[in-house]
């Protein structure tokens, strides 16, 4: 890149911040925001007509039926965060996991693997297993700071085990197999939970002095009767993810099942009433078009930053670096744990890509791990102030300052740093099973 190039570049990225920080410093919903830049991205450096090319944009990117997944998956979560699936699930767990050093503190982590296979949401999958196991710890004696923190690490896995709305939404703007994605996530997923269990055991035996009683023993047989509370949510993630899995349904086919089962569960529950179906059905209208407008708005975005050849430029200039596949996953973990602290993940993955995804095409990394990654590194942006949204989710339920609950969260945000790193040594961790469901399905 010559010394002039580096210059028009460096200006049109200038422009983009500039408007970019203005807009969202002004309050301006991020979607409007993102469409606002691309405008004056179209004005300022190409000589196309911005509207004639919004409208296309916009219309293409909201009318794609493999977005239709999105929806109906966070429709299904608002259900089951309605339904008594929570009290179900600590009392299931509970005679098993009290065996485990550490014991009833796995239940935030057991608890959020389930729950996480059948919301795909990190929001849902905090506030259905904290409103569950924060009153049970508290009245056990665990202390608050292990409580409080391994719920908002163990939250997160509702981002990457599936059906996960950030990978619908990475697949999307990256054109990549939502099903892939998903049985992608599903390994990383679970190695990521056994870590978070680790260090709960390791806390138990380096702080013996802050373990509570024991929990009293049920038996075999108790333990075994309880675990029937289990099997509704068994065969809903079965439904969902088995259906995907063995190649019978789509996503989107999977997510109308998922969504069908959950009405099923929660009418069997006697928690389905006009009341929660209509507040289930306007929550998940009112996240999904935020979403959506997020999704327009980086759709144009993308296109305009396409025309001002800014992606191109910063590729090739990344390029020129000679960097290895590790060095650039490094700067790009950096660079998202940076952003992660002032976007919130979906707004992150979008945001980027339209720079990201050549960078990461040049320097031939696989687009279904790099989904995986990027998983992980926004999952960290839950968890770190000053936009953590798991921080304030989890500060409105027990009232605990940011710093505290940030403090508090610090292990796991350690732990997934670490999961970036077993991703980049053991890369098949992510890609084996997509490879081995296509190899099935041919």
């Amino acid at each position: 890149m010559t010394g002039f190039d580096r210059d028009a570049t460096a200006l049109k990225i200038g422009v983009f911040l500039f408007v970019m920080f203005f807009l969202l410093g002004s309050g301006v919903w991020v979607g409007l925001a993102l469409m606002g830049v691309a405008y004056m991205g179209m004005i300022g450096f190409t000589p196309r007509n911005p509207g004639s090319s919004m409208a296309i944009t916009v219309w293409s990117s909201a009318s794609s039926w493999t977005l239709t997944s999105l929806p109906l998956f966070i429709w299904m979560g608002e259900i089951l965060y309605r339904t008594k699936l929570s009290e179900d699930m600590f009392k299931g767990l509970a005679p098993w996991l009290a065996r485990f050093p550490g014991g009833l503190l796995h239940t935030n982590v057991v608890g959020c693997t389930v729950f996480a296979a059948v919301s795909g949401s990190s929001a849902a999958t905090l506030m259905t297993v904290g409103k569950m196991s924060i009153p049970e710890l508290r009245k056990r004696g665990f202390p608050e700071y292990m409580v409080v923190g391994t719920l908002a690490g163990a939250a997160t896995l509702g981002l990457m085990i599936p059906p996960s709305l950030t990978l619908i939404v990475y697949g999307v703007s990256v054109q990549e197999s939502i099903t892939s994605l998903f049985m992608a996530g599903v390994i990383p997923g679970l190695v990521l939970a056994g870590l978070f269990m680790l260090y709960i055991a390791a806390w138990s035996f380096l702080r013996p002095s802050e373990r509570p009683a024991p929990e009293p023993k049920i038996g075999f047989r108790g333990a075994l009767r309880n675990s029937r509370l289990l099997l509704p949510v068994i065969v809903l993630i079965v439904l969902v993810i088995g259906s995907m899995y063995a190649g019978i349904a789509t996503a989107t086919e999977a997510s109308a099942f998922g969504v069908v089962g959950a009405l099923a569960l929660a009418s069997m529950q006697g928690s389905l009433s006009r009341t929660t179906f209509i507040a289930s059905l306007m929550a998940a209208a009112r996240t999904s078009a935020m979403i959506a407008l997020i999704l327009m708005g980086a759709s144009f975005l993308t296109l305009s930053m396409g025309f001002t050849g800014v992606p191109r430029a910063l590729a090739g200039w990344i390029k020129s670096f000679d960097l290895s596949p590790v060095a650039l996953i490094a700067a790009l973990t950096l660079f998202y744990i940076v952003i992660g602290m002032f976007l919130d993940g979906i707004s992150a993955v979008v945001l980027t890509m339209a720079i990201i995804d050549p960078m990461i095409r040049a320097a031939g990394i696989d687009l279904i791990w790099f989904g995986i990654f990027i998983v992980v590194v926004v999952e960290m942006a839950q968890i770190t102030p000053p936009v953590g949204f798991n921080l304030f989710v989890l500060q409105g339920m027990t009232r605990h300052s940011m710093n505290y609950i940030a403090r508090a969260a610090f292990p796991m945000f350690l732990i997934m740093v670490l999961m970036v790193v077993i991703l980049v040594a053991f890369p098949g961790l992510a890609t084996w099973l997509p490879s081995m469901v296509r190899q099935a399905q041919m």
